[in-house]
């Protein structure tokens, strides 16, 4: 599927036109821009929800699905996800507030990350913690450290760096050497360290191999992974585990050629899941929980940009917007891909049966790298048009620089029950 055909499935499938303008949850998105302004963020939480059913669907009897903060960190996303009934991963103190913002509830949140700072720590040791994730010897030793401070036992789980059998997904996570958790080759030595501590409850094990996986088999294969090491500690301690974190990592579609994950295909090897946490002892009664972020919101998410000029530069077609990497760095390509690719771009209004040609969509600012769109079909543009990025919910506006040239933040929007409400700025 080319660029220009992902973008018209998703536009068919979630943001069907009207009168050829694009519509989110039901409203005109070009009335959306100019209502609250250009640049804009729009999220659908009927997509959202829609979203986190049919994961939890898909693995329901062997996993619980929670939400990564660190994906869209705004308290009202947050919300449509706890009250949909997730649980929250987050990985800053920050973080823990929005999702205590949110509702969710204290021993539902799950705090990772391989630098957590001593005041972070501190917080979630006071006000109350699921888990803390555990990924270097320092950071056990605050966790304890805090703990003993307040009195209380904290119940922890060790992030373990996979060795390579475990790997997968467009950005791999273990397998190498990492900032991430313990290696594989030292879990042992490390379950021993952590069970010495009198002041933490071990009570789990994280693994975390990829992010960005399209592939049902590669996901599967994973997971099955973390409950082997899983039952490794559970027999290593001598107890059952309380939790298993087998991480997020489920993918969406961005560029041309990307097939969306099956969940159908997820939902068939379950069954072989359920088995192995069966026939192991020390998981029979652990909580199995996932924890994507991208999955459950990135799709729910646009990106508009009001077209400043147009121009032809030595025969190319220039769209110069409003927008850019100051606000959306993931879709200038310059937030971890090697190869730039153009994520999928539409106009929020076009005429029924228009050409489309050729067009590289850029930003306002002083840089080669503010480029939206590198060779995006798009109808003649003039200024005023309006140009939507799909796929824009996920490491959106909070994974960007968005100091860079001082310009405005842009506006964000949750579309939920035909109605739209401000909730960044």
């Amino acid at each position: 599927m080319s660029d220009d055909g992902l973008a018209q499935h998703l536009i068919a499938a979630d943001f069907p036109r009207h009168d050829g303008v694009i519509h989110v949850g039901g409203l005109d998105l070009a009335a959306l821009a100019r209502a609250h302004g250009t640049p804009l963020f729009v999220y659908d939480a009927d997509l959202m929800r829609r979203a986190y059913r049919a994961l939890s669907q898909a693995v329901a009897g062997f996993a619980e699905v929670d939400y990564s903060v660190k994906a869209n960190p705004r308290p009202a996303v947050i919300r449509v996800f706890a009250e949909a009934g997730a649980g929250a991963e987050i990985a800053s103190g920050a973080e823990y507030e929005a999702a205590l913002a949110a509702g969710v509830r204290s021993e539902r949140i799950l705090f990772a990350g391989p630098g957590k700072s001593a005041a972070d720590i501190d917080r979630v040791v006071a006000g109350g913690i699921g888990e803390i994730h555990l990924e270097n010897i320092e950071e056990m030793e605050r966790v304890a450290a805090a703990s003993a401070r307040h009195g209380c036992r904290t119940a922890v789980a060790i992030r373990v760096n996979p060795g390579p059998d475990a790997q997968g997904g467009a950005m791999r996570m273990g397998g190498k050497p990492s900032p991430f958790g313990f290696d594989e080759e030292e879990l042992d030595a490390v379950v021993d360290r952590v069970e010495a501590e009198p002041d933490l409850r071990l009570v789990g094990l994280h693994l975390f191999a990829g992010t960005q996986g399209l592939s049902a088999a590669t996901l599967l294969g994973q997971w099955a992974y973390g409950l082997r090491l899983a039952a490794r500690v559970a027999a290593r301690i001598e107890r059952p585990l309380e939790t298993v974190d087998l991480g997020g990592g489920l993918g969406i579609p961005y560029f041309a050629g990307d097939t969306a994950l099956d969940l159908d295909a997820v939902g068939a090897g379950i069954p072989n899941l359920r088995a192995m946490v069966a026939a192991a002892p020390g998981l029979a009664t652990a909580r199995i929980v996932l924890e994507p972020g991208r999955y459950l919101v990135g799709a729910a998410g646009i990106y508009v940009a009001e077209v400043r000029a147009v121009k032809i530069s030595r025969g190319q077609r220039f769209a110069i917007t409003d927008g850019g990497m100051h606000h959306h760095l993931a879709a200038s390509g310059n937030l971890g891909q090697i190869v730039k690719r153009d994520y999928p771009v539409a106009a929020v209004v076009e005429p029924q049966g228009g050409v489309r040609t050729p067009c590289t969509v850029v930003g306002p600012l002083c840089t080669p790298l503010d480029m939206l769109a590198r060779n995006a079909l798009l109808p003649d543009l003039a200024a005023g048009d309006l140009v939507a990025v799909l796929q824009s919910g996920a490491y959106g506006l909070t994974a960007s620089p968005t100091g860079f040239l001082s310009h405005p933040l842009p506006a964000e929007i949750l579309v939920d029950g035909g109605r739209a409400v401000p909730i960044g700025r």
